[in-house]
């Protein structure tokens, strides 16, 4: 028998005193051919489908249609790609451990062993998405922070102690620690992985998936990696491949260097713009050309981190010296940057001066170009430059819907501390956070941020009375070198107090307002700005009261905070005035480049050995947490956190045939860019709301509700969460902000979960239609299971963002996708119209899918959809009603 192209292309590497084996690309070139000019995120795709070529998985044709994808640069075939480890967040990671929880039971009804549902790859969960900034501007906010983090999620925090104690491979990172995606950038990364199997030391590009959308963080060290949504990373970890197709690559060729004064964020902003709207959704991105030469790691990282902003699967950095100096300030040991630099180097992932890949298509960028700028007030490809932004602000007002209310007015409010009255009016910024992995992680955004609140005390300036401000850092060595450069007083001086090393803002962890603001914008309908130094602005994410966000780097986080409204050109306008009551601009405060550089030089590896000496530990409520050792969860009837999930309950050793959907009504019918947030809240719940009445019936008070996101264990409150997002316009019902909708034939107005309950009991199928872009945003899985628990069959849509067309997929509900021309407002739908979609089991990958619509009148159309099962792995899936129970049937098996 002839040797297979994994055989032929093993080979050892040689480093220092270490052998390594290899899955040589240059080996395996020369049975494939010439592969110099393919993109180097494809090259360890390549070096993925050659060590796990088996003739059924992974076959010789796939690795012949990866290289021959150089020829144009597409191709339209199915590979299953297997990353090296998972990483996980609290939010996502709950009810992933839940649905593993789940699996076991489900496993142990149908008579298999329990053992089988266990990890096969490395899985990292890092807990950062639950800590709230109810305290905040003094000293104590951060300790009183985390003793409420634990207090309320202390049945979530025991039921992931008793997953690291029952799962194999399974590492919690505990609370107060770090963000997940700055803790894999500074610590769990490694560039190149290797492991020793059955003797042998081998070494292999490390690649991973994250239950989190911004994953694509550590593609700034050369890691290839993206989020995907929960159901598909317990796959992954689970030992199933990740179905995808061979991805178009985008190519962005960055020349020259930023101006001074320019930041990372204002470069990602105008990278996130331009790519919006040349259109990645769906494919990789690569960074090359000579300016990557002068670009910081950091900055690599906060452009990989807004991947899913602007729609790319991933946003890759090929290694470099700038990759080996990270790696060295970080930390890691010598032996590990040697590999590193040896295996790149060898296997042809090196980037190198000049280097002109082929790629799909590619557009440039001349980074002396950039100039600064904010993003909103609702999307972060809305970049605005900053002379600009008092006329985006007014600009805000027409996407308001309640245009019956009254004329917004300033009010007096008394200041609750203080006993000082003070007015607030339309544009005012109450909520200023320098917070989210997106720009922590970056020393020169925060140092600059640090300085600028220096000269602003120096100069007397004050933040405005009504601007909450907080400072979350992505990883305790932000407060070492923020200290050691002796800027934290002045931080602290301006309210930028320490309030928890977490999310927090970024993903709707703000906390309340003080009382007397949040009466105040009531009384007023006073339309304010929450500016933050994060990734997404979706609209309802930050608080509910707050209606324009803007996107931000730190040190303009700072500047909002001392101006204090959206209506001041920061640009032309003073911040404020010193005590002379001279007027200070902007410009007199921001730090010079030199300034920022000698700050950063402070920032040392010996930072990052203490922080991460100890990062599994916790604190002493985290050790003395009491978990039971049993191999299933002894599940509490009464927990409104932790429920056995309900999604295997029926499930049977085979799959029954796929059945048809006769009679869909429309639960809801969507514009564009509905995002995940819109479909599955992960902020506050209201007392009113299907959720908050629950809640309320199991005798937990409004004070305890908690966050959507932290109830993510638990159905009951997912389930009456779905849609449930304050900002959501259904147009079933128009005019009406919130989660609504009409029950068809009553025409009666109810919640979406109490409608789509009344439908469950009429035997009703659901269908949603929706615009462009739908599901955009995070990789919530529950943005798909919430559907499903309310019946939903059929998402019909005119576009699809990548993760959540997965994510649907996997838990059974068939995604489809108007024809091109045709939309909701073409065919002038109302949402009483009735669907039938027949012929289901005949499905195929991309085909064409007849839904016959029956209008009011009776009058019926056939309206020719495409299916987006795009891979035969997803059409499997599909045929079992989900993911999941594909691989609980595949161990019984």
């Amino acid at each position: 028998m002839s040797e297979t192209l994994r055989e032929q292309s093993q080979d050892t590497l040689q480093v220092d005193e270490q052998q390594y084996h290899i899955f040589s690309l240059p080996r395996a070139a020369q049975h494939l051919g010439n592969i110099d000019r393919l993109p180097k995120s494809l090259k360890v795709l390549l070096e993925n489908l050659l060590r796990w070529q088996d003739g059924d998985s992974v076959t010789e044709e796939d690795i012949h249609a990866l290289v021959g994808w150089q020829q144009t640069g597409h191709a339209d075939r199915e590979i299953a790609y297997r990353p090296a480890r998972v990483l996980m967040q609290d939010f996502t990671g709950v009810p992933a451990v839940v649905d593993l929880a789940a699996m076991r039971e489900a496993v142990k009804r149908l008579g298999g062993d329990v053992a089988k549902v266990n990890p096969l790859s490395p899985v990292d969960l890092v807990i950062d998405h639950s800590v709230t900034v109810d305290r905040f501007g003094d000293d104590s906010a951060f300790e009183e922070n985390v003793q409420l983090e634990m207090e309320r999620n202390h049945e979530r925090y025991v039921f992931l102690r008793w997953g690291q104690k029952a799962f194999n491979k399974f590492r919690v990172v505990p609370p107060g620690t770090g963000i997940c995606h700055q803790v894999n950038l500074e610590y769990l990364g490694k560039s190149v992985w290797h492991e020793q199997i059955d003797g042998k030391q081998f070494a292999w590009p490390d690649t991973l998936v994250g239950t989190d959308s911004h994953t694509t963080m550590i593609n700034a060290l050369g890691v290839l990696g993206w989020g995907v949504g929960g159901i598909e990373a317990e796959a992954a970890m689970l030992g199933q491949p990740v179905s995808m197709l061979i991805p178009d690559v985008v190519g962005f060729k960055l020349t020259g260097k930023l101006r001074p004064g320019i930041t990372a964020t204002d470069l990602v902003l105008t990278v996130t713009q331009m790519l919006r709207k040349h259109g990645v959704v769906g494919k990789f991105v690569e960074f090359y050309g000579d300016g990557l030469a002068d670009l910081p790691l950091a900055d690599r990282a906060t452009i990989a981190n807004m991947a899913p902003e602007y729609g790319a699967t991933c946003g890759f950095f090929p290694i470099d010296d700038v990759t080996l100096g990270y790696l060295t300030l970080t930390g890691r040991d010598a032996e590990q940057v040697a590999l590193v630099e040896a295996y790149a180097k060898t296997q042809g992932l090196w980037r190198n001066p000049g280097d002109e890949p082929i790629f799909t298509s590619s557009l440039s960028l001349d980074m002396q170009s950039v100039e600064s700028s904010i993003a909103g007030p609702k999307r972060p490809q809305d970049r605005v430059s900053l002379g600009d932004v008092p006329a985006a602000f007014n600009a805000s007002h027409e996407l308001e819907v309640n245009h019956s209310q009254p004329a917004h007015k300033s009010v007096t409010y008394t200041d609750s501390k203080t006993g000082l009255s003070h007015q607030i009016e339309d544009g005012a910024v109450v909520i200023s956070a320098i917070t989210s992995c997106t720009n922590t992680s970056n020393p020169s955004v925060l140092m600059a941020a640090g300085l600028l609140a220096k000269k602003a005390v120096e100069r007397g300036l004050k933040r405005q009375p009504w601007v909450k401000a907080s400072l979350a850092p992505g990883s305790k060595v932000v407060s070492d070198y923020l200290a050691v450069a002796q800027l934290t007083p002045y931080l602290d001086k301006l309210g930028f107090n320490l309030v928890g090393y977490g999310c927090t803002t970024c993903i709707g962890n703000s906390g309340p307002l003080p009382d007397e603001i949040e009466a105040a914008i009531k009384e007023g309908d006073i339309t304010v700005g929450a500016v933050l130094s994060g990734n997404r602005n979706f609209e309802g994410r930050i608080h509910p009261l707050v209606k324009t966000n803007w996107l931000a780097s730190p040190p303009l986080v700072v500047a909002y905070a001392l101006a204090g409204n959206m209506k001041v050109n920061l640009q032309t306008e003073p911040l404020g005035q010193d005590r002379q009551g001279n007027d200070v601009f902007l410009k007199d405060i921001w730090p010079s480049p030199e300034e920022i550089a000698t700050a950063v030089q402070q920032v040392t590896s010996d930072m990052f050995h203490k922080e991460y000496a100890e990062v599994f530990y916790g604190t002493k409520d985290w050790q003395q947490i009491k978990v039971s050792e049993a191999a299933t969860y002894e599940w509490d009837e009464g927990s409104t956190y932790i429920r056995l999930s309900p999604f295997f309950d029926d499930m049977e050793r085979e799959p029954k045939p796929v059945q048809d959907i006769k009679g869909a009504r429309v639960l809801a019918m969507l514009g564009d860019s509905v995002t995940t947030d819109h479909i599955s809240p992960a902020g506050s719940i209201k007392a009113d709301s299907p959720a908050g009445r629950y809640l309320q019936s199991h005798g937990v008070d409004k004070a305890d509700f908690n966050s959507y996101g932290s109830r993510r264990g638990n159905h009951e409150v997912m389930m009456r969460g779905t849609f449930a997002n304050i900002r959501i316009r259904n147009e079933m019902v128009p005019g009406v902000e919130g989660g609504y909708t009409r029950h068809i034939p009553s025409g009666e107005q109810l919640a979406i979960y109490d409608a789509a309950m009344k439908y469950q009991e009429e035997g009703t199928p659901l269908a949603i239609i929706a615009g462009k872009e739908y599901g955009s945003g995070s990789s919530r899985d529950w943005a798909a299971k919430g559907p499903r628990l309310q019946g939903v069959r059929v998402v019909i849509a005119e576009s699809f963002e990548r993760i959540h067309r997965s994510n649907l997929i996997g838990m059974g509900i068939l995604p489809l996708e108007f024809a091109p021309g045709v939309t909701r407002k073409t065919l002038q739908l109302t949402g009483e119209e009735v669907f039938d979609i027949e012929n289901l089991s005949q499905l195929q990958p991309g085909c064409t899918v007849k839904v016959t619509m029956t209008r009011p009148n009776g009058t019926q159309e056939t309206l020719e959809t495409r299916c987006r099962i795009d891979t035969g792995n997803e059409l499997t899936y599909y045929r079992n009603d989900g993911i999941l129970h594909y691989v609980i049937r595949n161990m019984l098996n």
